[in-house]
């Protein structure tokens, strides 16, 4: 059983590898950080279907969120003042906005700074 969450993100991309370092360093998440192409998705319930698509926070019990609440849960998990900020993403009218905004971000990654064409986002499947 898992004593800690764990945030999937897409380590072949060259955009979410330097987000992720950056998370590192500044927030300091409480969690395990694993690129999907070297985690066992099974085991954390998702599919690479999903980690493809977006980061995903995996709580010690199992259950998945995806990105802008995987966001939040990252804020939430650190000290300082950021859990303030990861609390304001769970509110409903500032959740849909980083809903957006994520998404906006994610399909684009391959244009931002650091990102390539392997930075591409696949279309979500069900």
């Amino acid at each position: 059983m898992r004593t800690q969450p764990v945030l999937v993100f897409d380590g072949d991309c060259g955009f979410c590898t330097t987000s992720v370092g950056l998370v590192r360093r500044l927030v300091r998440p409480r969690c395990e950080v694993v690129a999907w192409q070297h985690a066992d998705l099974a085991s954390l319930g998702v599919t690479a279907g999903r980690a493809q698509y977006e980061a995903l926070w995996v709580t010690p019990t199992g259950r998945v969120y995806g990105g802008a609440q995987a966001v939040a849960k990252i804020l939430l998990s650190a000290r300082g003042a950021w859990p303030v900020l990861g609390a304001l993403l769970t509110l409903a009218p500032v959740r849909w906005a980083a809903h957006g905004v994520y998404r906006l971000v994610a399909e684009n990654r391959g244009r931002l700074p650091g990102g390539t064409p392997a930075c591409a986002v696949p279309a979500m499947r069900p």
